[in-house]
């Protein structure tokens, strides 16, 4: 096992299946954090252009390095310096890029939210792995993506290998939104937020005041104006709240924003 563990994946991308792909990720994501980074980063392009070149590289050549930083261009869609699992998704052959399905029907954050919550019913954040495949299923048919059972199954269980770790059978939204593009996944908006579920406990309580488990529009105001006293946040209230309000609002439900959601957003420890 361990042998196999250290053992570099091959790399030939043009002839990759999906579960593949999810063995080379999980590879080099080496700690886990939904990123290929740094020493990664480097061991990734490494084995990539070993691969293509069907001989070693040298990581201190000047050229392989140029080479890096054209990759980096055309993959780091948000130039953070880092690969995350929907850039490198578009190296898969078209046929087995399932998970670029929600590039093509997704426009928005909104439109995954509506997808999600066909399952999620009692917006706790996960969607049960018996559920998985009904979803997947639903995302196919919109981006008007040929399957057949075998294949479906093949996606559901790719996607379980993904993302239920340990084992529970829950799939969580957090999880899943990775796989939205960088411009649409609204974590990523949020990542200077990042509140303890105590704090962020107390503050939706205080607008939650009938404790129905959900917040409206207008109450979302005042709470994302604490948020920023709180945080001592310079937002200028014209623009950079309208355009957190604005994102917050895309995940709402009928108007209606859950706690277990906003919890995900705006916690940096949230269990979900």
């Amino acid at each position: 096992m361990a042998t196999q563990a250290q053992k570099p994946p091959h790399l030939h991308l043009a002839e990759i299946t999906a579960a593949q792909f999810i063995d080379i990720w999980k590879h080099f994501d080496a700690d886990g954090n939904g990123f290929i980074e740094g020493k990664e980063l480097e061991n990734f392009f490494k084995e990539l252009e070993t691969a293509r070149r069907g001989a070693g590289v040298d990581p201190t050549n000047a050229g392989f390095k140029e080479k890096m930083k054209e990759f980096m261009a055309k993959f780091d869609q948000n130039e953070d310096g880092r690969i995350e699992m929907s850039e490198l998704a578009q190296l898969l052959p078209t046929e087995e890029n399932f998970l670029l399905c929600f590039r093509e029907f997704v426009g928005s954050s909104s439109e995954f939210m509506a997808a999600w919550r066909r399952y999620d019913t009692d917006r706790s954040g996960y969607i049960e792995s018996n559920e998985l495949k009904g979803f997947l299923s639903d995302l196919l048919k919109k981006a008007n993506r040929k399957y057949d059972d075998k294949k479906l199954n093949e996606y559901t269980q790719t996607i379980l290998r993904m993302f239920d770790l340990n084992g529970d059978g829950k799939l969580g939204l957090s999880e899943m939104a990775r796989l939205l593009p960088v411009q649409e996944n609204f974590l990523l908006k949020f990542e200077g937020i990042r509140l303890k579920v105590k704090e962020f406990d107390s503050l939706f309580t205080c607008y939650d005041k009938d404790g129905n488990g959900y917040i409206d529009e207008q109450e979302l105001d005042g709470l994302l104006k604490d948020l920023c006293d709180k945080n001592k946040m310079d937002v200028d209230p014209s623009k950079g709240l309208v355009d957190y309000k604005r994102s917050i609002m895309a995940l709402s439900d009928g108007g209606k924003l859950y706690r277990t959601e906003l919890e995900i957003l705006l916690c940096q420890d949230s269990p979900l």
